[in-house]
């Protein structure tokens, strides 16, 4: 016999029934659960190469961005900077909602228009230069990319646990359920085999008994 453990059932031909509907059971689902893996592992790698590519674009939004605000600094002094930064502090408002991904739940982020035009952003025009200008206009841009980033990042983190429970599911089925019921069914199968040998071996010695009593 193999390695694998038989299950613990009945000896019948009512329970070998049930194991051969339940093993084609397994089988579908085991291949409705691959199918669902093989998905989920191409959006999760397709997301992972969005994700790179906004980290990098972040990494360079950044610089950029702090350098703008060192020439700004620079000609305007750090009051300066302050009193207009004071003048247009405002929030950002974001709707957080779902979204779905083969039933998986991901995090969807939606912001208001984060880049402004220079009359939106609220500061004096006439006491400003294009260096805070171009600072702003930064730094709105790396906020928006760490919102989009954010949201790429926790939606990793969601398709992973899914990807990681599935594969867990879909080798429980594959290695333990499906190959236990398979070696169950041949056990019972050769063990009802054997039983019929023996009912047709028992006939003929009563036949041969029966001729024999017959014959006298």
């Amino acid at each position: 016999m193999s390695s694998v453990k038989v299950l613990k059932v009945r000896p019948t031909k009512i329970e070998l029934i049930r194991l051969k509907r339940r093993l084609v059971l397994a089988r579908r689902i085991h291949r409705i659960l691959r199918e669902r893996l093989t998905i989920l592992v191409a959006e999760f790698l397709d997301i992972a190469r969005k994700t790179v590519k906004l980290r990098e674009e972040l990494h360079k939004k950044a610089e950029e961005a702090y350098f703008a605000l060192t020439l700004a600094y620079g000609y305007h002094g750090r009051k300066g900077l302050e009193k207009e930064a004071l003048a247009v502090e405002r929030k950002v408002t974001a709707v957080f909602g779902i979204n779905n991904i083969m039933g998986v739940k991901v995090p969807l982020i939606e912001t208001e228009k984060i880049e402004k035009t220079l009359a939106e952003r609220g500061y004096s025009l006439a006491d400003t230069t294009l260096y805070i200008d171009e600072a702003a206009k930064r730094f709105e841009e790396l906020l928006k990319l760490t919102i989009e980033l954010g949201e790429a990042e926790k939606t990793l983190e969601k398709l992973g646990m899914e990807i990681k429970k599935m594969r867990r599911r879909v080798n429980v089925l594959e290695h333990i359920l499906i190959p236990r019921i398979e070696v169950t069914i041949k056990y019972l199968s050769m063990k009802f085999e054997e039983r019929e040998r023996e009912e047709r071996a028992r006939l003929k010695r009563v036949k041969v008994i029966l001729s024999r009593r017959r014959g006298e």
